[in-house]
């Protein structure tokens, strides 16, 4: 009997969460053995994200990252995934076109084990989601900072400072609502704004970078172990400094989510 066993995170059960006011934890993930640990820890939901790229990979951005490199590490989380829900970017320049973008996303999802894609961008991109929702294809959006677009938002800053750039990403939420996404990430936003939106919306938001308020959060798997160096951007957190171990430190991010402790007031705009 595995009456033990978690049931399956899905798409509806997320939203669930939504309406019980229970808050989602979300990371990154990038291959099999941590996707056992992220699952052990009770983490609902994965994001196999283009961050590969500057994580895994050695770029300076996301750019470079290939839809063959997103199929091989989607795949690769799949294989032990057994209940958290799984999200995988459509890399940069994959979907400049329905067609090309329908493409893609089938390959995540027939290649890459993806129960759901993720694509950047807002009332520009309403047509690409709704045309692959309409296909039967689950879509998360992701407005705010768009990390594939970054050279034309002038580095990495927050976005939706002052009140007519919070109306534009406010307008992107619900374009992205309207067409069909069934999910939204948003990155580096006001904290008001993020709970303006999360409000508004029918679907789940999760944060980073986006306030407390969102209905879930993610980080970067490596930043919050403490293993990406450099400056990192104020919303993240190292829980290796509490945890101690790997599994412990995402445990203490996972407890943090769900009792609303993560992000604290400094790791907000």
């Amino acid at each position: 009997m595995n009456d033990k066993l978690p049931k399956p995170v899905t798409l509806e059960s997320l939203q669930a969460m939504k309406h019980r006011g229970e808050k989602i934890a979300c990371l990154t993930a990038y291959d099999a053995g941590f996707t056992q640990v992220l699952e052990a820890a009770g983490v609902d939901m994965v994001i196999i994200g283009d961050s590969l790229g500057m994580v895994v990979m050695g770029y300076d951005s996301t750019v470079p990252v290939t839809m063959d490199d997103m199929v091989h590490h989607a795949a690769s989380v799949a294989r032990n995934g057994r209940y958290s829900y799984r999200v995988v970017d459509l890399p940069y320049r994959s979907y400049t076109s329905r067609e090309q973008a329908l493409a893609n996303a089938r390959r995540l999802v027939d290649e890459g084990g993806a129960h759901m894609v993720k694509l950047e961008g807002g009332v520009a991109m309403a047509g690409i989601v709704e045309h692959l929702a309409g296909q039967g294809i689950p879509v998360c959006g992701h407005i705010g900072l768009l990390p594939q677009s970054i050279e034309e938002l002038g580095g990495y800053r927050v976005q939706g400072h002052g009140a007519e750039a919070a109306r534009d990403i406010l307008a992107d939420a619900h374009a992205l609502q309207a067409a069909g996404a069934g999910l939204l990430v948003m990155e580096c936003i006001p904290a008001t704004l993020g709970a303006e939106i999360t409000a508004d919306l029918e679907i789940p938001t999760i944060g980073i970078g986006a306030g407390p308020d969102c209905d879930g959060q993610v980080l970067v798997l490596y930043d919050m172990l403490g293993i990406t160096q450099g400056r990192l951007p104020r919303f993240v957190k190292n829980f290796m400094d509490e945890g101690g171990s790997i599994p412990a430190a995402i445990m203490s991010y996972v407890d943090a989510v769900r009792e609303g402790r993560y992000p604290a007031p400094e790791h907000t705009y």
